[in-house]
């Protein structure tokens, strides 16, 4: 009797030698799911006739109707490859920026990705956007020239001409990795099409081909372009199957998990590299500590939450007893399961090295560490792109308001990206995300699949608040006159700022000596004194403690921190966050008696002096801008042009080649709303606009007083809640 898909991955999940995690990732509209298909039909989990057309991995109703991948999808297959058997783990993940949280995130489970590039575009902003996200985990690339029959079909390109192109592709991805990977990796995860670490062909047509396996089947170029002019494409996909040639390069050139997580678990997890946990981590030893990280959470009405994630290291079993170092509680693992497309097979147990989904972590979150006990937990996961549009909903009807909070937090652990505000003051629910298609996707699937009949108000921007100039020194007072603290704010050097933003400088607490952190601040000019005495980086903001001799210091600074994350989160112009800005503790004055110095004491007195020594140090608001690239046929040059100044925009860059028209411009997302159909109309539906780059910059002074305003009515904010303040 066949032995089932679900046996055959379950006997390969203890060799961990034999195990491929990966990722499909790509701009949108590249044929990633597509891609996808075909190779879940050479794994016989679908039939081939239907790979390309049925969209497996595309389950969501939406998805099918829009046509674009907007959550990332996993499946574990098994391919034969010189006689031996090979598990593999793939995602499926999303090409549409407003979707990228979901690269992300899938890029900690993996350690190897498949970069798709159409041949006829080339390689496109998203392409440069997933491969940076790729990198930055230390996730190896191999790449895949797809759609080539459109260099016949459509160009009418000769064999000399589509290895031009091919030659192109290739040295621009990996001039690319060049400029961004680290330095070990520069050389070492260039693409190669004499070592058959690249491959071409079609997805839609099914076949593929490398050097490699054009000379052990004694293929050449001109067999394919005979193929498709006497229309035989079938037959490639006879010859040269997509799945075959993509899988044996997977196998050939991506890491298993073993050798991956030698490097990897350096730049994922700070821990203690010689410890025990690390020992089993950096070796993937199913018999070590128990480490799991979240990447997905997805809610089964029949299950409830079940958490996707990788296992780096020890063994998952059903009934284990489990720590959540996140949420600091105990749960019990009622299910371990293997995906298999939008189905989970339910198995007892699943060493390291694994993707799995796991039932019984109630209310776990992405970037989670599960344990035995407790450890250090993994790096969080952090997105390229900070969500900059914000939407208010509510819900039709008064009695369906408990179920939309419920919802809303059941949407923002699916998706991260969406950061949820639920203003329990005011009643107000705030949804903030990428951009305008990832809150209209978001809203329709709390109608559809959540069943909330909700409204929403217009798109809002999320601005930023920073200050210009440094501050005086600024006094904050306890209620009980007891307690002074003494802050001086300033804005953070352009060179630090530009070193946060690029991930450099981690964020978050400094709760020990950290002489890598103090390398990178000094990298960035600051001098080696302050560097050890940095306590916190928040989103993109900077904690100093100057204070010498405070006896009683180590008590509030928690407290201290608490505040400064609060003030950071909203500001005191606008309460929108902050950004670049350096507060330092240059002194403070306690009570001896602890009893006079608690939360009560302590928080309005740090808060009033950051707030104060901010509207010293001339603050304003800074407005997100995006790099977006217009690609249009060249006649529409003038129009696009027209379109960009239109929206207060600025021309960066314009390139033309082959009739077609490239045209890099920088704008406002304030004044980006209805942008998609601008540029319809003004291109006649053959414009396209793609994101590049994303941050923060001044709002034009004209401007600047009339946004508060509109922000300060909007949210209720009256006069300032007159806190003392007062300059030493």
């Amino acid at each position: 009797m066949a032995e089932k898909m679900v046996d055959k991955i379950t006997r390969l999940m203890s060799k961990p030698e034999s195990i491929r995690n990966i990722a499909t990732v790509a701009h949108i509209d590249h044929g990633k799911t597509t891609f996808s298909d075909n190779l879940l039909a050479g794994a016989g989990m679908m039939s081939q006739e239907l790979a390309g057309k049925q969209l497996a991995l595309d389950f969501h109703e939406d998805e099918q109707e829009r046509g674009i991948t907007i959550d990332s999808a996993n499946v574990s297959m098994v391919h034969d490859f010189e006689g031996k058997e090979f598990l593999i783990n793939l995602i499926d993940t999303p090409g549409h920026v407003d979707f990228g949280g979901d690269v992300t995130r899938a890029m900690r489970a993996i350690d190897g990705a498949i970069v798709l590039v159409c041949a006829v575009e080339g390689m496109m902003p998203q392409t440069e956007t997933v491969l940076r996200q790729a990198i930055r985990e230390r996730v190896k690339p191999v790449l895949f020239i797809n759609k080539v029959d459109r260099l016949m079909k459509e160009l009418k390109l000769t064999p000399e001409k589509m290895q031009e192109r091919f030659l192109n592709i290739i040295s621009n991805v990996n001039r690319f990795i060049k400029t961004i990977a680290e330095e070990e990796y520069k050389d070492k995860w260039q693409v190669n099409v004499n070592d058959g670490s690249v491959v071409f062909g079609s997805a839609f047509h099914k076949w593929a081909m490398s050097v490699a396996f054009m000379k052990k089947k004694n293929l050449t170029f001109k067999n394919i372009i005979d193929a498709y002019e006497n229309e035989k494409s079938e037959e490639l996909a006879k010859v040269a199957p997509l799945h075959e040639v993509i899988l044996d390069m997977v196998i050939t050139h991506l890491p298993n998990p073993i050798q991956a997580q030698k490097y990897r678990v350096p730049k994922i997890w700070r821990g203690e590299l010689e410890g025990e946990t690390g020992k089993s981590l950096l070796s993937c030893d199913p018999k070590g500590p128990l480490a799991f990280v979240v990447v997905k959470i997805v809610y089964d009405k029949h299950a409830g939450e079940v958490a996707a994630g990788r296992l780096f290291s020890g063994t998952m079993k059903q009934g284990l007893e489990v720590w959540m170092n996140g949420l600091k509680k105990r749960v019990r693992v009622q299910q371990v399961s293997v995906y298999n497309g939008a189905k989970r097979e339910m198995i007892d147990e699943v060493p390291s090295g694994n993707i799995v989904g796991v039932v019984g972590l109630k209310g776990v979150f992405s970037g989670e560490t599960i344990s035995l006990e407790e450890m250090q937990p993994f790096e969080e996961i952090k997105h390229m792109f900070e969500p900059v549009v914000t939407k208010a909903i509510e819900a039709k009807s008064p009695g369906d308001l408990p179920k939309l909070i419920e919802v809303l937090r059941q949407v923002n652990k699916e998706d991260p990206t969406i950061e949820i505000e639920i203003n329990e003051e005011t009643g107000e629910h705030l949804m903030h995300g990428m951009g305008e298609l990832h809150l209209e996707v978001i809203e329709n699937r709390i109608r559809t699949e959540k069943n909330v009949d909700v409204k929403s108000s217009p798109p809002i921007v999320v601005f930023r608040e920073t200050v210009t100039k440094e501050s005086p020194t600024v006094e904050g007072k306890s209620p009980n006159k007891h307690n002074k603290v003494f802050i001086r704010v300033s804005p953070i050097v352009p060179e630090m700022t530009e070193a946060i933003r690029r991930r450099e400088i981690p964020e978050g607490r400094v709760k020990k000596k950290d002489p890598e952190l103090w390398k990178v601040l000094e990298n960035a000019g600051m001098d080696s004194k302050t560097s050890r005495k940095v306590r916190e980086i928040f989103k993109g903001n900077m904690l100093i403690d100057m204070t010498r001799g405070v006896v009683h210091i180590g008590d509030v600074i928690e407290m201290i921190m608490d505040m400064f994350d609060s003030v950071m989160v909203g500001g005191p112009i606008a309460r929108e966050p902050c950004v670049n800005v350096k507060v330092e503790i240059l002194d403070v004055k306690l009570h001896e008696d602890a009893i006079h110095r608690g939360p009560a004491q302590f928080y309005p007195a740090v808060r009033g002096a950051i707030r104060g020594a901010m509207m010293h140090a001339k603050p304003m608001l800074y407005e997100p801008v995006q790099t977006l690239q217009f690609d249009a046929p060249e006649e529409y040059m003038g129009e696009i042009s027209k379109t960009i100044s239109n929206k207060r925009g600025q021309l960066l860059d314009m390139t033309t080649e082959g009739g077609q028209v490239s045209v890099k411009g920088k704008l406002p997302v304030a004044e980006m709303f209805g942008l998609s159909s601008d540029l319809r109309s003004a291109t006649g539906g053959r414009g396209n606009h793609f994101l590049v780059d994303q941050a923060f910059e001044r709002l034009p002074d004209e401007l600047q007083q009339k946004i508060i305003k509109q922000i300060r009515e909007r949210k209720g904010i009256h006069a300032e809640e007159g806190e003392a303040v007062s300059a030493r």
